[in-house]
C-alpha cells in the first residue's frame, strides 16, 4: 500500500484544489470549485466529498476558496485555516473551524502540516509541506517572490508542486492591462516560469520523485514553456515533467 499520494483537482485562475492522502487520512488543499463540481471532479479520481477528512485553505482568493464554506457545510468537514484568512473570507459561516499558526506545525490525523508563509497580496497567506513518515510533499503557488524561509522549507522534498503563473514575455504582450501585469508580475504576484527555475535550482532536489508546474495562467503561458524552465534546472526530460491542468487537473501521484 502507498503511504502518501497527491492529485490535482484543477490548477489556474479558475479553480484550484488540491488532494493530499496518507493511509486513512485524506485532505483536500483549497476548493475554488462550484460544489458540484468540485463533486464531480472527485469522482473522476474515484473519491468523494465524504471521504475528505478536512479542508485546509492557503489564502481568502476566490479561485482557491470558492467552494469551501458550502462544501464544509455540506460534508461537516473541519476547516483549518488562518485567523487572517478566516476574517477575509465573504462567506465565513463554517461551523468546524481549525486555526492554524504560519509558523507552527500541527496534524491532521496521519499527516503533519508545516506552513510556511508567503508573499502573496492576501491576508494571511501560507503554503505547506506534508509529512508522512519518512516522505516530505512541498506545495508552493500564490507567491510573487522566493524568500530564504520558503527554500528553507521546500528543501529535499520527495515531491513538490510548483507555480509556474506566467512566461514574462507572455505577459508582458499579453492581454492584461498594465495594473494587472503589473500585480502578477510583482513581488506580491506570481512566480514567473523563470523564477520557478531559480528558486528550484536551490532547493536540494536529491530526493525529487515528482514535481508538478502548477497554476499556469491561461494567456500568459504555455506547458511547454513552463516544463522547459523546470526541466533546464533539473537537465531531465521536459515530460518528467508533470503539469497541473486548469480543466483536467492532475491524477494520483503517488510517493514511493
Amino acid at each position: 500500500r502507498y503511504s502518501m499520494r497527491f492529485a490535482s483537482l484543477g490548477s489556474g485562475s479558475r479553480g484550484n484544489a488540491t488532494l493530499v492522502e496518507a493511509d486513512t487520512t485524506l485532505v483536500m488543499i483549497d476548493c475554488g470549485f462550484s460544489c458540484r463540481e468540485t463533486e464531480r471532479r472527485l469522482s473522476v479520481l474515484g473519491r468523494t466529498a465524504a471521504d475528505l477528512s478536512a479542508l485546509l485553505v492557503t489564502h481568502e482568493h476566490g479561485d482557491h476558496v470558492r467552494g469551501i464554506p458550502l462544501l464544509a457545510r455540506k460534508y461537516d468537514l473541519p476547516v483549518w485555516i488562518t485567523r487572517g484568512t478566516h476574517r477575509a473570507l465573504r462567506d465565513n459561516d463554517i461551523p468546524r473551524l481549525h486555526y492554524f499558526n504560519g509558523h507552527a506545525d500541527f496534524s491532521i490525523d496521519d499527516l503533519q502540516v508545516r506552513p510556511f508563509t508567503v508573499p502573496h497580496d492576501a491576508r494571511e497567506p501560507c503554503q505547506f509541506v506534508f509529512e508522512h513518515q519518512a516522505q516530505r510533499l512541498g506545495m508552493l503557488t500564490d507567491t510573487g517572490r522566493m524568500t530564504p524561509h520558503i527554500i528553507e522549507c521546500l528543501d529535499a522534498c520527495d515531491a513538490l508542486l510548483l507555480e509556474c503563473n506566467h512566461d514574462s514575455d507572455m505577459l508582458a504582450t499579453g492581454p492584461y492591462s498594465a495594473r494587472l501585469k503589473q500585480r502578477v508580475g510583482g513581488a506580491l504576484g506570481h512566480l514567473s516560469n523563470a523564477q520557478a527555475g531559480s528558486l528550484l535550482s536551490r532547493l536540494d532536489c536529491s530526493r525529487l520523485q515528482h514535481l508538478v508546474a502548477a497554476h499556469l495562467s491561461d494567456k500568459n503561458n504555455r506547458p511547454q514553456l513552463a516544463q522547459a524552465e523546470l526541466a533546464k534546472v533539473l537537465g531531465c526530460e521536459t515530460g518528467w515533467i508533470a503539469v497541473a491542468e486548469q480543466e483536467t487537473g492532475l491524477d494520483w501521484q503517488t510517493i514511493s
